[in-house]
């Protein structure tokens, strides 16, 4: 009996050592450098703002306490930072939601002093969007984790989990539990201070009281570089740097399809040149200007001199109110010389709540991120999410995939179509659409790319593209 208990208490003993070194392998980091954030038994170092959840410190913990009808609450560090590496722990209640903000602010003259700046996610709904980064107050998802499968299910509720951020220049890129989550390029904010949230919960009396825990939060300032953590080349690079390309874009093939300043590489759909007027250059933007809101009776559409077949097509695009447009692709302008705009399929850029468009067509084909006239958009890659568009006046992000016949639109990091070109279904939609007169319709083997005149004031950034072999 005595051998079996020392058995048991030497297996007890091995679980506790395991876990501890698992634990550590997710922070790899000494104690050269480091600076504690949290003392541990006051809040010392940190200040609240925006709303009036209540925060203690329990048992060497910051705990943060949702409370009714109050604003998102943030408790901030004193001191600013700019290029670091921050780790810390937490648990949060499964049935509210939190984040910690880094290189945020809070001005009085932006929104009367809300807190705006990055936001490393917590999430541990069903969405599991937890190491994603949000940009509070301001741009809202730059880094859903719908980019990145692998990155929803680092976090673990009921747990402490181990979380690191690495800001480094226009760098971003989070890990939780060792598995990096997100790997983002901006340039937005260079500075500012790291705060801990407790979000709204209106006068929602379920989730009065819930609990959010941190411990151990330390950062790092200096000797970066040779304390990053390597990158995971699984997990894709999403950029917001305006017309630029990055070095690892570059490497995987990306180039500017519009160069920023000027209008080559691009001409007008029934012109041999690009348009006099109608359409601007100014400050690294592309616009068409507003005529009579009647599709292509203005300058016209414009596009590419060179043909593409298999390729991903990003840009950014900015909509007035009450604004149509669209990307088209696989275009022959050869097809249609009269009135009217020139024939491919189309990424259908709108305002939904305000064009009649949007009600036109069948079950809402002729809304913002849909393939015009054929197929709707909406959220695909979480279930039951919708797609998320932006809004009037903001930049929106859109991209098309299209490789072997399969075609994807993306709209702001969430795919929301998916289609096989060469499928008896395109054809039979096609047969029933404003297309069905033009043979062969989105199945020639290559067409050039179209930004649409439809009378409206619409703006275009960072045009990119990659050709698959």
């Amino acid at each position: 009996m005595r051998e079996f208990f020392n058995y048991k208490w030497m297996f007890f003993l091995v679980l506790i050592v395991t876990g501890i070194n698992a634990n550590n392998s997710y922070s790899q980091s000494n104690n050269e450098g480091w600076k504690m954030l949290f003392n541990g038994k006051n809040l010392d170092g940190w200040k609240q703002l925006n709303g009036k959840a209540e925060y203690k410190v329990i048992n060497n913990e910051i705990v943060g306490i949702s409370t009714l009808k109050t604003p998102n609450s943030f408790l901030c560090s004193v001191e600013e930072y700019s290029d670091f590496i921050l780790e810390f722990e937490v648990i949060v209640d499964p049935v509210v939601n939190s984040g910690v903000q880094f290189r945020s602010k809070s001005l009085a003259e932006y929104n009367n002093g809300r807190v705006h700046g990055y936001q490393f996610e917590l999430d541990p709904s069903e969405r599991a969007f937890s190491g994603g980064v949000f940009e509070e107050g301001k741009r809202g998802w730059l880094y859903p984790l719908s980019l990145n499968e692998k990155g929803r299910k680092a976090y673990k509720n009921g747990i402490w989990n181990t979380c690191r951020i690495e800001a480094i220049g226009n760098t971003i890129k989070t890990w939780i539990n060792g598995v990096q989550c997100a790997n983002l390029v901006d340039d937005d904010a260079a500075s500012g201070f790291i705060a801990l949230q407790v979000h709204s919960i209106g006068g929602n009396k379920s989730k009065d009281g819930k609990q959010i825990k941190w411990r151990n939060i330390k950062i790092k300032t200096n000797n970066l570089k040779k304390e990053s953590w390597s990158q995971n080349p699984q997990v894709v690079e999403q950029s917001y740097l305006v017309n630029t390309i990055t070095e690892n874009e570059a490497r995987l093939g990306w180039r500017l399809l519009w160069d920023g300043k000027t209008n080559k590489g691009w001409r007008g759909a029934k012109r041999i040149d690009f348009p006099k007027t109608g359409w601007e250059i100014k400050e690294g933007v592309l616009s068409v200007l507003a005529t009579d809101g009647a599709e292509s009776t203005g300058p016209g559409d414009i596009i590419t001199e060179d043909l593409f077949s298999s390729f991903e097509l990003e840009l950014e695009f900015r909509i007035t109110e009450g604004a149509n447009s669209g990307i088209k692709y696989f275009v022959n302008p050869e097809l249609n010389k009269g009135k009217g705009a020139a024939i491919g399929c189309e990424f259908q850029i709108l305002d939904d709540k305000n064009h009649p468009d949007a009600k036109a067509g069948v079950n809402g084909n002729r809304t913002v991120g849909s393939l015009y006239d054929l197929i709707t958009a909406e959220g695909l890659t979480i279930a039951g999410r919708k797609k998320v568009f932006k809004g009037v006046g903001n930049w929106n992000k859109a991209r098309i995939v299209v490789k072997d016949g399969k075609v994807e639109h993306w709209l702001n990091n969430e795919k929301v179509i998916e289609y096989d070109r060469f499928s008896q279904m395109f054809k039979a939609l096609v047969a029933y659409s404003k297309y069905k007169n033009w043979e062969n319709f989105g199945q020639w083997s290559a067409g050039h790319i179209l930004l649409q005149d439809h009378g409206n004031t619409v703006n275009f950034r960072s045009i990119k593209i990659r050709e698959f072999n």
